[in-house]
């Protein structure tokens, strides 16, 4: 990128930056992900580094966000609240932890780390252990006056808590500074109170807790369920707070709520041990997070390291795989997936999101890619949906150039040459019609293998490929005609590789019921549709003889999906295929539900268990007419408490008086 080209992306980069921290910030609305919003940011800062000479004043990259609204009396902050400079791995950690070495040469550094809050920051002043004013944060210099708000919140204390171990702290200006959240039960809580009143729901915590704040009525704010975590602890005399760690111990003494993960660390090994541990467990949280606060220990070695810019040097924020980015669609094309369908996906320039780099991004059909406006050279925000599939939640029309390209749906299979049809005209999706079309022949086959239905380990997509390429297999039952001897013929197949596959073919010859409905490929036909059809035909050949009527009397199937059924069954096609496993010997056990202990209920499994891994524990359930739930809910009869086991699971089990039972139960019920 030339500086000509450089300098029309930041602008472009700062105006829609400045418009969603206005937004954000002062109007409390989110036009944006943060994690989506830190990606620009970062593309801006990248920018202004390789042209220096772009940098301006007013830039995003120069100034803490914020801005003070009207409707409160602005206030100046006796010591500036910073923001923090964001590191995003391992690499720039060990260079920031460099730096600070050679600002501190011969001491053995200290760092204190703790989980950073997604909420509102607030600075509480207490003159002789009084409070007598809260500000926001605002632009850094100066905030609002919320103290009339900030008073309902209960875990702020009005007056500091009289201790002996602390004398100091309670005579002349303590600032307390911390962040104002709200836990993800009660935003939970409140938007289902606020659906069942017919009021639209809240977005997000951050954004509620900050627009209550903000609220002129201090009435409504005390109706908010909000929490004040502190963080730091300031004084006109520094030496009267030494360390980190002394705020952290002083706090709580003092009448404040802290992270009790925070912790002294002194290496880079045990900060990213640290910072993994957060990122495995950061859903168990009771707020909202997106990385780790990461300081100098010494308070006083803090303070002379001074700042660069609009941040501390002594401090920085790691911030974990966003689930949210920004990156550019390089091309669009169609892929035939098992069933048919046609489906636009979205060629990305690569980008990390949620730990992995995504490069593809599906756009579900074609009428998805109109309604949000996607073409081919487009700035877009992506995101994993369930944290798994790269998906486009929007483009941003203001980077475009005016050379990107509207995409057009193909009137043929790009992949067998069909002409694509919908099933309805008001359908969404075209398809291809041809049930032989190469992609979904592979595609059914590794879906039949896959996890969820036989778990066929070894048969993944790169084998079934080559399998068909080779000739050695038409359809899903020809696997089971595979010999070790047809197999060594593969390249990267040897002697124990081809035993190992053929064996593990083999044993999933009669594979529970629920498994083989799924591992078929019906369309609509999901792994909880499969353990209801269970449930109520027991074999398949009831299942194949079922009419419309009693399949759409099923709990959760409809007419579409009960037609669905139907139609596959009835195609000579899948008939023949059908035969053909049979004619090898493969069919599915018939469903073994005992109606016992577990029929109708429905349990969560929080923590690792010893007897068994967690796939096994749900099916053990399912087979006894259980049902498995990845979360706790009203509906949950059973939470089992296995190894290090999630403290928010545990806290909404008893807030909903769900009964937790541990692992030995667990078993005791299966048996």
């Amino acid at each position: 990128m030339n500086k000509v080209q450089a300098k029309d992306r930041v602008a472009k980069l700062k105006d829609l930056i400045n418009d969603y921290r206005f937004h954000y910030h002062v109007l409390d609305e989110s036009i944006m992900d943060d994690a989506a919003a830190d990606s620009l940011k970062h593309e801006l800062a990248q920018l202004e580094s390789e042209f220096p000479d772009l940098v301006t004043a007013d830039s995003p990259t120069q100034r803490v966000a914020g801005g003070v609204l009207p409707g409160f009396k602005k206030v100046e902050h006796k010591r500036r609240m910073l923001s923090l400079s964001d590191v995003f791995g391992d690499e720039e950690v060990a260079a920031w932890i460099s730096r600070m070495q050679k600002s501190a040469p011969g001491d053995r550094l200290a760092y204190f780390a703790d989980i950073k809050m997604d909420g509102l920051a607030c600075a509480l002043i207490y003159e002789d252990g009084l409070l007598i004013r809260g500000v926001t944060r605002g632009d850094g210099f100066v905030g609002e006056d919320v103290t009339a708000n900030i008073r309902t919140i209960d875990s702020i204390p009005l007056a500091l808590r009289q201790q002996t171990k602390y004398p100091l702290l309670l005579k002349g200006v303590s600032e307390i500074r911390g962040e104002i959240v709200m836990y993800k039960r009660d935003f939970e809580q409140l938007n289902i109170e606020r659906q069942k009143q017919g009021q639209p729901p809240f977005a997000n915590p951050r954004n509620t807790a900050a627009g209550t704040i903000r609220q002129l009525d201090p009435n409504l704010v005390a109706d908010r369920p909000l929490h004040f975590r502190a963080y730091d602890l300031l004084r006109l005399n520094t030496e009267d707070v030494p360390t980190n760690d002394y705020v952290y111990k002083a706090l709580p003494d003092l009448g404040f709520s802290v992270n009790k993960a925070a912790t002294v660390l002194h290496s880079l090994e045990e900060i990213m041990e640290f910072v993994r541990l957060w990122q495995d467990n950061r859903k168990e949280l009771e707020f909202n997070t997106d990385g780790i606060v990461i300081k100098i220990n010494d308070r006083r070695l803090f303070d002379q390291l001074g700042v660069a810019g609009k941040a501390p040097r002594a401090a920085i924020a790691f911030k974990y795989a966003a689930e949210q980015s920004t990156t550019k669609v390089k091309d669009i094309f169609v892929s035939i997936g098992r069933t048919g369908n046609a489906t636009p996906v979205a060629v990305l320039e690569p980008v990390l999101i949620a730990g992995s780099v995504v490069q593809m991004a599906t756009l579900h059909n074609e009428s998805e890619v109109q309604r949000k406006d996607i073409r081919i050279g487009d700035t877009v925000i992506v995101h994993k949906a369930g944290d798994i599939i790269p998906e486009i939640v929007q483009s941003l029309p203001s980077l475009r150039k005016g050379k990107e390209r509207l995409f057009k749906m193909p009137a043929y299979c790009p992949v067998c040459g069909t002409k694509l049809v919908k099933q309805k005209a008001e359908d969404a999706a075209w398809r291809c019609p041809n049930p032989s079309c190469p992609s979904r022949t592979w595609k059914q086959i590794q879906h039949f293998a896959s996890k969820e239905a036989l778990d066929i380990e070894g048969l993944g997509e790169k084998t079934v490929i080559a399998l068909l390429d080779a000739g050695l297999i038409k359809d899903t039952a020809d696997i089971y005609k595979l010999t070790p001897d047809m197999l060594v013929r593969l390249e990267r197949f040897a002697g124990i590789s081809a035993n190992k596959l053929y064996s593990a073919i083999q044993a999933k010859k009669h594979p529970p019921i629920n498994r083989f409905i799924y591992g078929l490929g019906i369309r609509h036909i999901g792994v909880q549709t499969a353990i209801d059809l269970t449930k109520k035909f027991k074999s398949l050949e009831s299942l194949i003889n079922a009419k419309i009527d009693e399949l759409a009397s099923v709990e959760g199937i409809g007419e579409i999906v009960a037609e669905a059924i139907v139609e596959y069954f009835s195609e000579p096609r899948n008939q023949h295929l059908l035969a053909k496993f049979k004619s090898l010997g493969v069919g599915p056990e018939p469903a073994k539900m005992t109606g016992g202990e577990l029929e109708g209920k429905n349990l969560v499994v929080t923590g690792t268990l010893n007897s068994m891994n967690r796939e096994d524990a749900a099916d053990k359930i399912r087979a006894l007419g259980g049902r498995f739930q990845t979360s706790v809910a009203k509906d949950t009869d059973y939470l089992v408490i296995g190894n290090a086991p999630g403290t928010g699971k545990i806290t909404k089990a008893r807030q909903l008086g769900t009964q937790i039972i541990d692992e030995s139960t667990l078993l005791s019920l299966l048996d």
